[in-house]
């Protein structure tokens, strides 16, 4: 076994062990066991499984992606005043302020993508199973927690005619070629697009005007594309039953985003100021609650001076009753 495969080795027996037991658990309410349909159940509940255990993580990405908004000004600042010095002294200056900042606003660039890297290798352990099924049936073996004859199962279960670890590069030996080809092309755009709409929600609606201006929203922009664009020439690639992975946990995130944007916004967005005149309207705090606790005072003083910008626009001017000479 080599080096990749050692390390992946423990996150395969752990995705087949929580599949296993969804699948386990649906058999045992009545549903077929060699039903594709109860094999794609089982994928959705590693997908809640792995999402629900990474909601701690993503309140940190939340604060994070906040903090390096809130910091784009000061960094803009900051390399205004090192601009066209490339001396070594200025660069470690530069570094060093750099770091402060971030310090400073409690975040870092790699962050956000903290729930991604976490990911990564539960995906890459569901696509090595999912890809050994056949092989690992004509072997006569098991993959991980899998017995030999729920690999068996698994190879022979199908949903719409497409066998789950079919794939649109690979084709089946089990036939259905044409189930498979648009299966696995309605797949992919169900996945492409929602990562892309969940990135454009959170561009449009939860960035502040002084985030949209900065360098880091241009690599926002060119990731919004490059992403889905990735993903989804990988996606030829992945069997479906890994595509049915990748979707839903792509929905999860894209109704997580919705609901942050809505009840938390980022302080100076366009979300921020919707929350404020809802608050307004109901009478309710212009403050929200993140994690239990109060955001900061900047935070405060957004949300505080979109309510005056909402109650402003409301009030209409009143003519003013001239006194009798």
């Amino acid at each position: 076994m080599d080096i990749f495969g050692t390390i992946m080795a423990p996150f395969k027996w752990l995705v087949s062990v929580i599949m296993v037991g969804f699948h386990d658990g649906l058999s045992f309410i009545g549903l077929p066991a060699a039903n594709g349909w109860t094999w794609t159940l089982s994928i959705i509940g590693l997908v809640l499984v792995i999402r629900a255990a990474l909601i701690p993580v993503f309140v940190k990405q939340i604060k994070a992606q906040r903090g390096m908004q809130l910091l784009q000004p000061d960094l803009k600042k900051m390399q205004d005043k090192y601009k066209g010095k490339t001396d070594q002294l200025s660069r470690q200056a530069m570094a060093q302020e750099q770091m402060a900042l971030y310090k400073k606003h409690g975040t870092n660039p790699f962050s956000a993508c903290l729930p991604m890297l976490i990911q990564m290798p539960f995906f890459f352990a569901l696509f090595q199973v999912l890809s050994g099924i056949s092989s690992a049936k004509a072997g006569g073996q098991g993959i991980g927690a899998m017995s030999i004859e729920q690999v068996k199962q698994f190879d022979e279960s199908s949903i719409f005619g497409a066998p789950l670890s079919a794939s649109l590069l690979h084709g089946s030996t089990a036939g259905g070629e044409v189930a498979v080809w648009i299966l696995s092309i309605v797949m992919i755009l169900a996945m492409t697009a929602s990562q892309f709409i969940t990135q454009k929600q959170i561009m449009a609606k939860n960035m502040s005007e002084e985030a949209m201006a900065s360098p880091f929203m241009r690599q926002q922009k060119m990731m919004l594309y490059i992403l889905p664009l990735v993903f989804g020439v990988g996606g030829i690639n992945f069997p479906i039953g890994v595509l049915i992975y990748w979707t839903t946990t792509n929905l999860w995130t894209m109704g997580q985003q919705f609901f942050v944007i809505r009840r938390m916004p980022t302080p100076g967005s366009p979300a921020a100021k919707a929350l404020a005149e809802r608050r307004a309207a109901k009478g309710l705090p212009a403050l929200p609650i993140l994690g239990g606790k109060k955001v900061d005072a900047a935070a405060e003083a957004a949300a505080a001076a979109a309510v005056a910008e909402a109650r402003s626009q409301r009030v209409q001017p009143q003519r003013k009753n001239r006194k009798k000479k």
